[in-house]
Formats: structure tokens, C-alpha cells, sequence
């Protein structure tokens, strides 16, 4: 893959690329997927939204109140690059890590970076010190802009990395600054194939894989999912369950509505229910969340307080016929499933109300196509499950990373899952065919939560596999053996739980913990999850 001249002074993104021998194949098949060789992302979602819908439509709103304009929108984001670039030296190529839940200044911080020319670095609010060290290793990033509530851990994960807070007072504060600053700002001319963000992605060994995406590649999964499947209108207000870090969050959030000219939703945290009530009172008209809160909403009555939508998303994991079916019988609404990840930004496989077939996740998007593959590689033909994999304008670009020969094979994408698809061209899914822990969504590595509980001096080893769960698709289980003298009781439970969430992101703790005496391991010594997995599922289809 030969990429155009850069418009960064930093080449680090460019440095720690794969080999081009390991890079999945890149189509560009329609129309809307033909991009300038110079492009910046942020100019292309605010500055044009602001052209085309005008200064005074809201962009971005809370269930506080708060409501921002597309102009003030603009004129934010335009302040944070000022600061980046004038007070801070942010150079074109330098990374931020930007931690925060979602609000307002969150948003106007990811674009302010990516107009100074900057790289995001996203990341949970809700991971711990131990689990931003890796992130920032890394990455390496220039400096780092943190919702005030949140700066401890970076600071205890990064003591030598500049740390500018914003939303909380003093002068030094990212709000205060940028209202010190001028409204315009002349956006850094990047390249389409200039690296915009560093996302994240939880692997099966808890070692962080770090995606690339490029500027082109945030306007392509509106030019894909956005436009064939989401079709948001301007009177639309789009709430999503996923932060920002999640990239499912950002698409739903930031990039598909400022290209359409809606309002986005903005809630820092909120159960299900709570996002169910939060929906009835704004009039929310588009919803993107987990099956798991489909679920929820269901199970306590509360379906109606979402029938003011007009479009209902679900992607994160597994959607059951059976919740399909209730939502529709119920309101009358067909939810739009889709499975994506972050090595794609967003959504590669779905269908649009009206062409969805009940069961299915969807057929290849325009712009991507999909196949299934046997053992050896083969494409199979129809009827025949296998693991999924799939072209398109986006695809998988580690960060200096052995694992990217894995996940790319023969210029494909190979996702992980295993799916089977019909003679008409939907895709089913069928289960991972990796060790991840899919829990209402979020990706869970086991073997950082084992690290996390051999860590406490009541445990002297620990197992972790995927139970499955009514609710949440499936939790995390953790076998332990204890130490001598440890009872096997409520109260250890509790006590293990509660650590692993001050160890780790809060949701990442076991929600079952069975105690035993020893791990099932074969002749070599080899820890053999299998049996474990095997042993839970049994017990569910009881």
C-alpha cells in the first residue's frame, strides 16, 4: 500500500504502521468512497456542517439542559486547537490521549485535536492506572486532556506526561483557556491517509492492540453504515449507551450526526433503565445501545417508553431473535442489528429497516464484501459456518503490533467470529472463535482479570471463561483456587469482586466466582480453559 505525503512533522504513526505485506486489502468501490488526497476529519464534520445546516442548529445536548449549537460547536473546537497548538506546542503527528465520559467538551476536545493536526489517543474513563500504562507506552503521547474527574489515574499511570483538565475551575483548566483564545483557527492541511486516532482494542491476553485510523477512514463509515443503513435526518436526536472511546459510541455520537446535521445526546453514565426514561423525557428519536438493554427494558415493563423512536440500533454483541421479535411485536420497530469492531471504526454488516431478515445480522455493506472461510483458508460456500472475513475502505492496521499477521490473512480481515451465510447473502452468527469475554458489549480479556485476582493473598490461582447470561449475553466467571485457610464463603466473594474492580475497569469484574480446588490442566502443565467453558455451558442448558 503506497500512502500520499504526509502533513505531519511527527512521523511516529507512520513509523509504527505494519508492513505493507501484512496490510488487509483496501477497496474504494463506490462513488462516496473516492477521497481527496488531502483531507482533515474534524474541518469535514463540524466546518461543513456548519456550512450546510448553518450555525444555529443544536448539535450536541444533555439531559441537564445543556445544548450546544453547530457554531458553538465550531468555535470550541477551533479554541482547543488554539491551545494545543499556541500554548502547548502540539506539533502536526503528536498524540493526546483524551479521557473522559461523554459531554460536550469531550467532543469539542476530539476535534479540536485532530484540526491542530493531532493524533487521539481514546480511552475509557473507567480503566485504572494499570490499564492506561500499556496505552501510554504505547502510543506515546504529547500531552493528555482529562475530564478533571478522571486525572488521577493518568497521572499515577503517566507522572511525566503533560495533563490539562478540563470542566473543573482554575485558570489552567482546558474551558478557561479556550475562552481565552480566538474563534477561528486554520485547521492543519493532513493527509486522507494521515493516522487521525489510536483506538484501543482489548485483547485475549488484557495487552492492549492498538488500532490506526485514518481521516478518510472516519468520513467512510458514514459513507457505509451512515448513509445506506442509519439514514439520520436533520430533525433527528440520537442517544447511544457507548462512550466515546468505543467506537461504536463515536460513530453514533459525533460523526454521524454532524454529517447529517442531528442532535446528538450526550449522557455521562445511565443503567438501562434510567436510558429508557432519559429517552421518553427528551423525545428521543434514534437509540444505538447493547442487546443487554433491549433486554432490561423488556424484562421491567419499561417498552414504552421507547416508542417515541423512529430507529433503533443494536451492535456490541449477539442480538437473540427473541428480543427482535418482542421490540417489533411491541412497538412496531425493527431493530437494526450490525456487528463491526474497532479494527473497522464501526459497522461492517447489517441491513436497513425494511430489508432486514429476521435472525440475521445483515449482508456486507456497500463499499465491503464478506465471505466465510474454512480451516485451510478456503471460502466456503453457503450453509457451511466458518469464520468471517471481510474487505472493505477500512481494515485492520495494528500499531507495531505481531498480532497483525493473525488477524489479516490472504488480504482478508479475520474477524474472529464464526457465521454462516445463506445463498441470498446474510450472514448469521453463530459464536467467537477466540477466548473473548462479550459481556452487554464491552470485550473482555480473561486473562487480565486472572492476572487481577492472583494479585490478592487469598488466591492462588484463577480461571476465567465466559458463562452465559440471560441478560447480558454472558459474564465473566472466575474459578479460584484459595489460599490455605480461606473460607470458601459470600464473604470472599464479595472481597474478590470489589478488588478486581479497584484493579481494573469496574466492569471488567467477575460476576460469578466459583471456588475449587484445583485448575484442570493437561500432561504438560497447560491450563485447559476448554473443560471450564465446556462445564458452565453445560450447567446453562440444564
Amino acid at each position: 500500500m503506497t500512502l500520499t505525503p504526509s502533513g505531519y512533522e511527527d512521523t511516529f504513526a507512520r513509523d509504527h504502521l505494519p508492513p505493507a505485506e501484512q496490510w488487509p486489502v483496501l477497496e474504494f468501490t463506490t462513488d462516496e468512497l473516492q477521497y481527496p488526497d488531502r483531507l482533515n476529519a474534524a474541518v469535514e464534520l463540524v466546518d461543513r456542517a456548519v456550512a450546510e445546516f448553518g450555525a444555529d442548529r443544536p448539535a450536541l445536548r444533555t439531559p441537564s439542559g445543556e445544548t450546544w449549537t453547530l457554531g458553538e460547536l465550531q468555535t470550541r473546537s477551533n479554541q482547543v486547537a488554539r491551545v494545543l497548538v499556541d500554548e502547548l506546542g502540539l506539533r502536526p503527528g503528536n498524540r493526546v490521549l483524551l479521557r473522559s465520559p461523554n459531554n460536550p467538551w469531550t467532543v469539542a476536545a476530539w476535534l479540536g485535536v485532530l484540526k491542530a493536526g493531532g493524533i487521539v489517543v481514546t480511552t475509557f474513563a473507567a480503566l485504572r492506572a494499570r490499564e492506561i500504562v500499556p496505552l501510554v507506552e504505547r502510543t506515546r503521547p504529547f500531552l493528555a486532556l482529562v475530564d478533571h474527574r478522571f486525572a488521577d489515574d493518568v497521572a499515577e499511570a503517566a507522572p511525566g506526561l503533560t495533563l490539562v483538565t478540563f470542566g473543573g475551575p482554575g485558570d489552567d483548566d482546558l474551558v478557561a483557556r479556550a475562552a481565552r483564545q480566538p474563534e477561528d483557527f486554520a485547521a492543519v492541511v493532513t493527509a486522507a491517509d494521515d493516522v487521525a486516532l489510536f483506538c484501543p482494542t482489548s485483547g485475549s491476553t488484557g495487552v492492549p492492540k492498538i488500532t490506526t485510523h485514518f481521516h478518510r477512514d472516519v468520513l467512510s463509515i458514514d459513507h457505509t453504515f451512515g448513509r445506506h443503513v442509519l439514514r439520520l435526518r436533520p430533525d433527528d436526536l440520537v442517544a447511544c449507551s457507548a462512550p466515546l472511546a468505543f467506537t461504536f459510541g463515536l460513530g453514533m455520537l459525533v460523526v454521524f450526526p454532524l454529517r447529517a446535521g442531528a442532535c446528538a445526546l450526550l449522557t455521562e453514565a445511565a443503567t438501562p433503565l434510567e436510558l429508557a426514561e432519559i429517552i421518553a423525557r427528551e423525545s428521543v428519536t434514534v437509540l444505538a445501545t447493547a442487546p443487554t438493554a433491549y433486554r432490561r427494558i423488556l424484562g421491567a415493563g419499561r417498552i414504552g417508553d421507547l416508542a417515541g423512536l423512529r430507529v433503533a440500533v443494536s451492535a456490541g454483541e449477539h442480538l437473540p431473535l427473541q428480543t427482535w421479535e418482542h421490540v417489533r411485536d411491541e412497538l412496531g420497530l425493527e431493530i437494526i442489528d450490525g456487528i463491526g469492531g474497532t479494527e473497522f471504526l464501526h459497522i461492517y454488516l447489517s441491513a436497513p429497516v425494511g430489508e432486514i431478515r429476521p435472525g440475521t445480522t445483515g449482508r456486507p455493506l456497500p463499499g465491503f464484501r464478506a465471505t466465510v472461510l474454512g480451516p485451510d483458508g478456503e471460502e466456503l460456500p453457503p450453509g457451511e459456518p466458518g469464520r468471517l472475513a471481510v474487505i472493505g475502505p477500512v481494515g485492520c492496521r495494528y500499531l507495531d503490533d505481531p498480532r497483525q499477521a493473525a488477524y489479516v490473512s490472504n488480504g482478508w480481515n479475520v474477524t474472529g467470529d464464526t457465521f454462516v451465510r445463506d445463498a441470498d447473502g446474510y450472514f448469521t452468527y453463530q459464536t467467537r472463535t477466540d477466548n473473548m469475554i462479550v459481556s452487554a458489549g464491552y470485550n473482555i480479556g480473561g486473562p487480565e482479570v486472572e492476572a487481577a485476582l492472583d494479585e490478592h493473598p487469598d488466591v492462588v490461582e484463577s480461571a476465567v471463561v465466559a458463562a452465559p447470561d440471560a441478560e447480558r449475553g454472558s459474564v465473566v466467571c472466575a474459578f479460584v483456587v484459595l489460599a490455605p485457610g480461606v473460607a470458601p464463603d459470600d464473604a470472599t466473594v464479595r472481597r474478590l469482586q470489589e478488588h478486581v474492580k479497584q484493579t481494573l475497569a469496574p466492569y471488567k469484574y467477575p460476576r460469578v466466582i466459583r471456588f475449587i480446588e484445583a485448575l484442570p490442566r493437561n500432561t504438560s502443565g497447560k491450563l485447559q480453559h476448554f473443560q471450564l467453558r465446556r462445564q458452565v455451558e453445560e450447567e446453562a442448558s440444564v
